[in-house]
């Protein structure tokens, strides 16, 4: 009786993390960019929606509060793997911006901002 009731807090042990870097119901549209690069690695995901709504890994976060959860999630991470994911929707000003960027800057994360490609322009016959 005693392992299945340790499989079964494992088992929604599992579910959380596997939830808490859940992103699916966030509304956000990128900004456009050319030569665009992937990032090798991902510790963690800022996004800041249409609403002006700021994000860290799927859950709502002060932006107050950013750099100090931002610090105690990359912890000791060498430099090359403390990347956080930066998600601004396209229409967000930078006093919203902005400080999310200094607090990221602030636990010694490594800022990738994720964009959309551009549309190729249509040739001309």
């Amino acid at each position: 009786m005693a392992m299945g009731d340790i499989a079964f807090l494992l088992l929604i042990f599992i579910v959380l993390l596997a939830r808490a870097r859940d992103e699916s119901h966030l509304v956000w549209q990128p900004a456009t960019g050319t030569e665009l690069v992937k990032p090798t690695n991902r510790n963690a995901s800022v996004v800041i929606d249409k609403q002006n709504v700021t994000y860290l890994n799927g859950r709502p976060v002060q932006v107050q509060n950013l750099a100090a959860e931002l610090d105690s999630l990359l912890g000791d991470l060498p430099a090359g793997g403390r990347t956080v994911l930066f998600k601004v929707h396209k229409n967000v000003i930078a006093e919203f911006f902005e400080p999310a960027i200094e607090a990221v800057s602030g636990a010694g994360g490594e800022l990738h901002h994720v964009l959309e490609p551009a549309p190729n322009p249509s040739p001309v016959p």
